[in-house]
């Protein structure tokens, strides 16, 4: 199975004509995305790094005094220990929330392109659901939802 390209045809005479198409003798068809990645790269780094310069030269560079090192710099002393360990249920509820955002963002992409999806695309979705629930259930039933 031939494939023909109008680009790979361009190079060879048609008929009696000799003339090459130009833009394709000179090779811009070639090179111009390249620029473009080459352009875009280089305004990305250039911005990140001016950005970080900028950032480094307007900083302040003084050590300040004792309270500048403290988990807060409103001047107030700490007591006890700055870098205690917060309960399990706190971590437990993020994870739990992190899943039900992601959740809510796969049903309303789906529900973007509901109309095209038919009746697979609505069982794929409602196995989705339930195994969700089914997890919240079980997060439920294993008490995971209680606050202590």
């Amino acid at each position: 199975m031939r494939v023909r390209s109008e680009r790979f045809f361009a190079w060879f005479p048609r008929g009696r004509e000799t003339v090459r198409d130009e833009t394709v003798q000179r090779g811009d068809t070639v090179t111009t995305p390249l620029w473009y990645v080459l352009g875009f790269a280089f305004a990305g780094f250039t911005f990140v790094f001016i950005t970080v310069g900028a950032a480094w030269f307007l900083s302040h560079r003084t050590k300040g005094d004792r309270h500048k090192g403290l988990p807060y710099e409103s001047g107030i002393d700490t007591f006890g220990d700055t870098r205690g360990r917060f309960g399990l249920s706190f971590y437990l509820y993020a994870l739990l929330f992190v899943a039900f955002d992601i959740e809510v963002v796969f049903i309303a992409l789906w529900a973007l392109v509901f109309a095209d999806l038919l009746t697979g695309g609505l069982i794929a979705m409602l196995i989705f659901v339930m195994v969700m629930e089914i997890s919240v259930l079980y997060a439920w039933r294993k008490g995971i939802l209680t606050w202590k």
